[in-house]
């Protein structure tokens, strides 16, 4: 009864504060609080009750896994979108992310060549996004700031706070059949980020969508590192130890992807000093 209520309760509510935060501030700042495990962290929380803290350690290093996956869905996404694919980008981003997630599946997954697989993929995956170049740059950040103001329906938070509730449902129910490795590469499958693209693409075109996605890739730093902590603690330290330890892990490099973001805002943003005699 207790994990059934916490099914229904704890993932709408961090999707819906996210949410809430992304339409504040805007696109690439939904993106980068999609980069924390608001669906795949309570996924594995309730794995970890449900079928103790082994089953959870393996299933969260399968969801650590699942980043690669993650930045082949925002480099296909990104590129498509870029190219005026419209819907083509979500076909195309999500084939990209099952494909990569079931091409891992037949691998047998290492916490510590994974970690440095996962560092050189994020950093490969944000520059090999579009719009890379300074013009560019600038160009989707007046786009996601002026996304920020755009009127959204009225079902679109409900809707949101139920897809993603309902994914983490049907994978925690489904995970004895698929066994943990294969539940935690499907955990990271980017719900949440396809919304936010989807809306933000046709509000505001497709560089607002590769804010979005920017933001994701920052924020998947703080995803990775919540999943190391996990992975390394939950069957040393017990699951309350394990989840808290991952939490300030995940906080403390969400803060330094921040420090990024606006570092690149404020260098895109402010123009060139003019030359002195």
């Amino acid at each position: 009864m207790i994990t059934i209520a916490l099914k229904l309760t704890l993932t709408p509510i961090l999707i819906g504060v996210a949410s809430l935060a992304g339409r504040r501030w805007g696109p690439a700042i939904s993106g980068w609080l999609v980069g924390l495990p608001l669906t795949s962290g309570p996924v594995i929380f309730l794995l970890a009750l449900a079928h103790g803290a082994s089953f959870a350690a393996a299933a969260a290093t399968g969801t650590l896994a699942g980043t690669l996956s993650e930045c082949v869905f925002c480099l296909a996404y990104g590129w498509i979108a870029w190219r005026g694919g419209g819907w083509w980008a979500v076909v195309g981003g999500c084939l990209a992310f099952l494909s990569g997630a079931f091409a891992l599946s037949a691998v047998k997954l290492s916490l510590a060549p994974l970690c440095g697989a996962i560092v050189l993929a994020l950093l490969a995956s944000l520059w090999l996004m579009p719009g890379r170049r300074a013009a560019g740059a600038a160009e989707m950040t007046k786009a996601t700031e002026s996304a920020a103001a755009s009127a959204l329906p009225w079902w679109d938070l409900p809707a949101r706070m139920l897809v993603a509730t309902a994914f983490v449902v049907l994978l925690t129910d489904a995970a004895p059949t698929l066994g943990p490795q294969m539940t935690g590469l499907l955990a990271p499958f980017p719900v949440y980020a396809t919304i936010l693209a989807v809306f933000a693409q046709r509000q505001q075109g497709p560089a607002a969508a590769v804010g979005v996605l920017r933001g994701l890739l920052l924020g998947l730093f703080s995803f990775a590192a919540f999943f190391v902590a996990l992975a390394l603690l939950l069957e040393r330290a017990g699951i309350v130890a394990a989840f808290l330890a991952a939490v300030m892990c995940a906080l403390a490099a969400q803060g330094c992807s921040l420090w990024v973001m606006r570092r690149r805002a404020s260098a895109t943003s402010s123009p060139r000093a003019a030359p002195t005699d």
